[in-house]
């Protein structure tokens, strides 16, 4: 963009910074940020403070590595969960997709992303070794798959599927409801929550 394209750095340097968003375009970003210039001082200071607070005081739950306030998460901490039922997602938005169902009980192990060469993310990059661990306490009876259905989702499925296989217990994936290359977070709760129930067990 050229400098000074509005006429002012400081719009400038705000509409870039709104616009490095994901699926924020430049027109969408000058719209926010005049929206903001228009607010009142006080709110605008709110709002940038829970963006500061949310990324300076961030804690992961030490048993699904979900975002947590304090500690262990509440779907952790819930004892009317099954807790011998672990769904493995890619992230926190699938979690949310999921809860959002209603059709799903048990715990989880977010992932926070998936083997991508291309992306340099390897198995190493992943928090398998804790999934593991969490199967070594033997309280864990079914691991579902619940990673989106493209490449990079396949494999790292049939990966985990090959490091878990020596423990005691099922592996299962969620039903095709949910096609090849869709995106969990964009498939309609109904789908998704039929996909669940009707997981299929995991084969190579």
């Amino acid at each position: 963009m050229d400098a000074h394209k509005y006429k002012s750095a400081l719009l400038d340097e705000a509409v870039e910074q709104i616009a490095s968003l994901p699926g924020v375009g430049h027109k969408s970003a000058l719209r926010y940020a005049l929206h903001l210039l228009k607010q009142p001082a006080a709110n605008v200071e709110k709002f940038t403070s829970a963006i500061c607070s949310l990324r300076n005081n961030v804690r992961y739950c030490p048993e699904c590595l979900m975002i947590s306030d304090n500690g262990v998460c509440p779907i952790c901490a819930d004892r009317s969960r099954d807790h011998s039922l672990v769904c493995v997602v890619q992230s926190l938005r699938d979690v949310i997709s999921i809860e959002n169902t209603g059709q799903y009980h048990g715990l989880y192990h977010v992932l926070g992303g998936v083997i991508s060469p291309l992306d340099g993310v390897g198995p190493a990059d992943l928090p398998i070794a804790e999934l593991e661990a969490r199967l070594e306490k033997g309280e864990i009876r079914e691991v579902i798959m619940a990673l989106d259905t493209n490449m990079e989702g396949e494999t790292t499925a049939l990966y985990i599927y090959r490091k878990i296989s020596r423990f005691p217990v099922t592996v299962s994936a969620i039903a095709r409801g949910v096609g090849f290359g869709d995106d969990l977070e964009y498939t309609d709760e109904f789908t998704l929550g039929k996909s669940i129930q009707n997981r299929q067990t995991f084969t190579v």
